[in-house]
């Protein structure tokens, strides 16, 4: 096998390149005409009350930091923590707020010179609002990688040196590298060091997707509720004091939150393979720095060919939504393609094995499958969300009724396609072969790596929604001609359809990842094992295994009765599923607490400012962000620390098989319930916008109103409490592997 180590260059290079591009693209839309006065006064409102959010949401996620790296360091005095972990913790975090904080910067900025561009022509205001969202896309997986590039590197030359590696490396009483390490121990020391700085990430993504859906929906309930069901005005009328409220909403939950959730799923499926890889049996030295690297250079190249794919998307004027949503998957699927074609070129020149090409063909399609399921269950093109318009002539009960069936049973699709994208990627990788459990799960986390690949385009699509949506608000409020509203409702209606597949490629990739990530979990838990004698004492009498190095799966299942007859596997599966509902549940009532008080000003102001539905005053816009920014930073808390207390709790008293549990549990019921909260919420929303293109009657009618509350229904499903369980996966998950060598040491059972 040939040995690619001398490639691994690649990698810091090409996040280098996305970060450069980032900045041109931003420069480019900055230079872009920002319009007139009266847009660029709304799109200041906008990014003023963004900025106010994102600063105080970072002031309450330090001080949790602060706190949580202080624990994590006192776990490390007590040996049973590695003593990076506080460092590469806050790292993580850091990295993933920066993205955030860039991505919303860009997006404020976007919107009113998207706008400017459709009053052009449509394809100028495509190409304003696509490249603004490839910033976001080309921004997180620019940090991604060169943050995992210079762990990496720091670890393999400075730390790891053959010195430290002999004599061993201590400062400050902690121990970073143990004496006699071996060069095979070497990768997996540095890989699951590595590991944990997802757990930043996952923190702040959390607080990031619960923080901002808790503010959009309490902004878009008030908005929707009072503007559009009582006062019979349109969606972004400036009447409407929630009205700003509700477009920066856009941005702190669709940018900032979907940013830092996919750059917690980018880094965890490029690090959970990489640990995988290290932890190979039976594979010589060239094999293992082979499987440590194969799936950063695969990120690094999909870098380049989502530039390259970014560069496609264009459309002509008389473009209809088939032909801008073509124009977008011109983009997405050449740089998809492409990067099948270099993981064949991989496999072809012996870097990886045809099996593991197989893998990233699994992971690749069922990203594609499940987006594509999304969109037929969630855009009124068909006929699960036309069945709910038609419903919603009877009235609200049978339009909540149909909404959440169709949601229900659209859940059969994603659960089908990623089962039988783990069980092909396994198989495609000799998971089925005799002692080739492990090449199995490096094939599934290599198939999470495949589908994350070219992020920095599928990002973009995602990220361009907001910004359309945003433009369209600032059109409207700005009171530009019609036809300008018509190109950017164009736009938006194509920003629904990508977020909702967004939202399932999201659902997707956080699957894959949790499942690489439990692989990962039972690597942590045997390196701990090897640190701790009477642990490694006691395994090797119990399983009769000759060394904990040949030790086989079958013999952790028999040391810790991973088996569904075990009352804490069994007890820990229960609490995982459980986490699913109960952080639903706090994150919906979240959103109806402030939604309440958002109602209660918006009525307040129409009640007391005389003029303003006639436009003669203007409404006080600040007080109604003020509401939303303080309802977000209170409730986002409570729900963030249950997903990092829970699992330290559950390893601790139900041990290593309740924490399994614990995973599978999450996992699966997390899942599928996130699919069914965020495709019944995407048909909802476009149900209603079917009855407003003139459809049962139209704007203003009995349906109309009845569409309307069952998109406000839908607004937390789709925009808080779903896309926030893809957080809760992968931060219990990322949670247990932190802690692995506590949960070994101290658990009761």
């Amino acid at each position: 096998m040939q040995d690619i180590s001398s490639l691994l260059w690649i990698v810091p290079v090409s996040s280098v390149i996305a970060l450069l591009f980032a900045w041109l693209f931003y420069k480019k839309m900055i230079a872009a005409n920002e319009g007139n006065p009266r847009m660029v006064e709304i799109a200041g409102y906008v990014r003023e009350g963004a900025m106010a959010y994102l600063k105080r949401q970072y002031k309450v996620v330090i001080k949790v930091f602060i706190v949580l790296a202080v624990l994590l360091l006192g776990l490390a005095y007590m040996g049973v923590q590695n003593p990076f972990v506080p460092i590469a913790f806050l790292t993580g975090g850091f990295f993933s707020g920066l993205c955030g904080f860039l991505g919303m910067k860009t997006a404020t900025n976007a919107s009113s010179r998207t706008a400017q561009g459709a009053s052009e022509s449509l394809n100028r205001g495509l190409q304003v609002a696509f490249r603004s969202g490839a910033v976001m896309g080309l921004v997180v997986v620019g940090f991604g990688l060169l943050d995992i590039a210079l762990w990496f590197l720091l670890l393999k030359e400075v730390v790891f040196t053959p010195e430290n590696m002999k004599d061993g490396l201590e400062i400050l009483g902690l121990t970073f590298v143990h004496p006699g390490t071996t060069e095979h121990q070497k990768l997996i020391e540095i890989t699951a060091t590595m590991l944990t700085f997802g757990m930043g990430a996952s923190t702040q993504a959390l607080f990031a997707r619960v923080g901002g859906g808790i503010y959009t929906k309490a902004a878009d309930v008030g908005a929707d509720l009072v503007g559009k069901t009582e006062a019979g005005i349109p969606e972004d009328d400036p009447r409407n004091p929630a009205t700003i409220a509700d477009n920066v909403g856009d941005n702190v939950g669709d940018v900032a939150g979907m940013g830092a959730d996919l750059y917690e799923s980018y880094c965890g499926s490029i690090l959970a393979t990489a640990a995988l890889g290290a932890a190979l049996p039976g594979v010589d030295a060239t094999g293992q720095s082979n499987a440590v690297i194969a799936p950063m250079i695969v990120a690094a190249v999909g870098i380049i060919l989502s530039i390259a794919g970014i560069f496609l998307v264009r459309t002509k004027e008389s473009a209809t939504q088939k032909n801008l949503l073509h124009a977008l998957l011109l983009g997405t699927g050449g740089s998809s393609a492409f990067i099948l074609a270099v993981i064949a070129c991989m496999a072809a020149l012996g870097w990886i094995s045809w099996g593991i090409f197989g893998s990233a063909i699994a992971g690749l399609a069922a990203g594609v499958i499940i987006g594509q399921g999304t969109e037929y269950y969630t855009s009124d093109e068909y006929k699960p969300t036309k069945g709910i318009a038609n419903q919603a002539q009877q009235g609200p009960a049978t339009t909540i009724i149909d909404g959440i069936a169709v949601g229900m049973f659209s859940t059969w699709l994603p659960v089908v396609t990623i089962v039988a994208g783990i069980v092909i990627a396994f198989w495609s990788a000799g998971g089925f072969e005799a002692g080739g459990f492990a090449k199995g799960v490096y094939g599934i986390g290599f198939a999470a790596v495949g589908m994350l690949s070219t992020l920095g385009i599928t990002l973009a699509t995602d990220a361009f929604g907001p910004i359309a949506d945003n433009a369209g608000g600032n059109a409207e409020m700005s009171g530009l001609d019609p036809e300008v509203r018509k190109r950017t409702d164009a736009l938006d209606g194509l920003g629904n359809t990508t977020a909702a597949t967004g939202k399932g490629f999201a659902i997707g990739s956080a699957a894959l990842t949790a499942m690489a990530l439990l692989a990962a979990y039972m690597e942590e838990i045997k390196m701990w094992i090897g640190k701790t004698p009477d642990k490694l004492a006691d395994f090797l009498a119990v399983t009769g295994a000759k060394d904990l190095a040949s030790a086989t799966m079958d013999n952790f299942i028999q040391y810790f009765q991973l088996n569904i007859f075990n009352p804490m596997l069994l007890g820990g599966v229960f609490i995982g599923a459980m986490m699913a509902f109960v952080f639903c549940a706090m994150t919906m009532k979240a959103v109806g607490r402030a939604a309440g008080k958002m109602v209660e000003e918006v009525r307040r102001q129409f009640r007391e400012i005389k003029g303003i539905l006639d436009g003669k005053a203007t409404p006080e816009y600040a007080k109604c962000v003020e509401i939303s920014t303080a309802g977000a930073q209170k409730e986002m808390v409570i729900p963030s620390i249950i997903a990092i207390v829970v699992p330290v709790a559950t390893g601790l008293v139900l041990g290593v098989s309740g924490v399994i549990g614990l995973l599978v549990g999450g996992l699966s019921a997390g899942f599928t319930l996130a699919v069914m909260l965020n495709n019944a919420g995407g048909a909802w929303d476009n149900a209603k916008k079917f009855v407003e293109k003139g459809n049962y009657g139209g704007k203003g009618s009995d349906t109309h109103k009845a569409a309307v509350i069952g998109d406000t229904v839908g607004d937390p499903f789709k925009d808080t409490s779903g896309p926030s369980l893809n957080i809760l996966i992968k931060l219990m998950s990322m949670v247990s592997v932190v802690v692995a060598g506590l949960t070994l040491v101290f658990s009761l059972f």
